[in-house]
């Protein structure tokens, strides 16, 4: 009986611990998907009008959307083009600054400096570079007597021009988790196939890079939500333009809440979202984790 007792404290107990963020999860994140998905069954009342019950015709709508389509093709080229980019990258530097070189300090912080900008001010400075008339790579490649490109205004530059900045700006950040997990290997490893008489390169695929699996996929994740929630220098850079060649997904959805105050639509595009990155979720944890070697 005492032990029973005991063990029903000990329940009560943790979980009054876990209320806290229980209640805080729930209300900012679960209260709001709910609500979203609730919202995405309406249709916008007018003149003051309630919100008109429709079920799934936003969802038919949102099928025969070809903007809708547009930028999901934008926002998967964006993925495509920003995640591996910025991941490589982000390991090439680990590798680099995890050597022994001079002045290594200086190095790391260059690296990580764009990480520490707000995405609004590495915006405008970006701006600044791809400006057509006094931007400075347009300035630089007059000086080579090439005539630059309209960087941002050009359908067919605009979306790459936004991935090259997202690039320069995530794999600082990156990085830093790339070389903690590279200065947790043990030195004994990199030692013995010294001994062994292995080669850089197949001591990094067979033993260096399995190791950093658990941080790849960390990365990864981040990586992959970051592309689906860009807005700010959306906002700052193209506003989704020309023609909608950077409209993402997100800025689409503020577009419409926002801009065209259709909020049934924009919940709709929500949810479909949300779908996605669940599917991605499901497959993160039944696919990769368990080939995944965490030590």
């Amino acid at each position: 009986m005492v032990i029973q007792t005991s063990d029903r404290r000990m329940q009560v107990y943790g979980a009054l611990l876990l209320l806290p963020a229980a209640v805080l999860l729930g209300t900012f994140a679960y209260l709001p998907t709910v609500a979203t998905l609730i919202n995405s069954l309406f249709m916008p009342g007018f003149r003051g009008s309630p919100p008109e019950f429709v079920g799934f015709e936003n969802y038919a709508l949102l099928i025969e959307d070809r903007t809708f389509w547009q930028v999901a093709r934008n926002n998967l080229l964006y993925a495509l083009g920003t995640i591996p980019t910025a991941i490589a990258l982000a390991l090439g530097m680990a590798l680099f600054v995890n050597r022994r070189l001079p002045g290594r300090g200086l190095v790391r912080m260059a690296y990580f400096t764009p990480t520490i900008l707000p995405m609004i001010a590495a915006a405008n400075i970006w701006m600044f570079f791809y400006a057509p008339q006094i931007g400075l790579f347009n300035k630089l490649l007059g000086a080579l007597g090439i005539a630059g490109p309209n960087w941002l205004g050009d359908p067919g530059m605009a979306l790459t021009s936004v991935i090259v900045m997202t690039v320069w700006k995530e794999a600082g950040f990156f990085m830093i988790f790339y070389l903690a997990a590279l200065q947790s290997i043990p030195p004994e490893l990199e030692e013995a196939a010294d001994l062994e008489g292995t080669s850089r390169w197949s001591f990094f695929w067979r033993v260096t890079f399995p190791l950093l699996m658990p941080t790849t996929l960390f990365v990864l994740i981040n990586a992959l939500i970051n592309a689906v929630r860009v807005v700010d220098h959306l906002f700052i850079l193209t506003k989704g333009g020309p023609n909608n060649a950077t409209n993402l997904l997100l800025y689409y959805v503020y577009e419409n809440a926002f801009s065209f105050f259709d909020q049934t639509y924009a919940a709709t595009i929500t949810v479909v979202i949300l779908l996605v990155l669940a599917v991605v979720a499901t497959l993160k944890f039944r696919v990769l984790d368990p080939r995944t070697h965490y030590q």
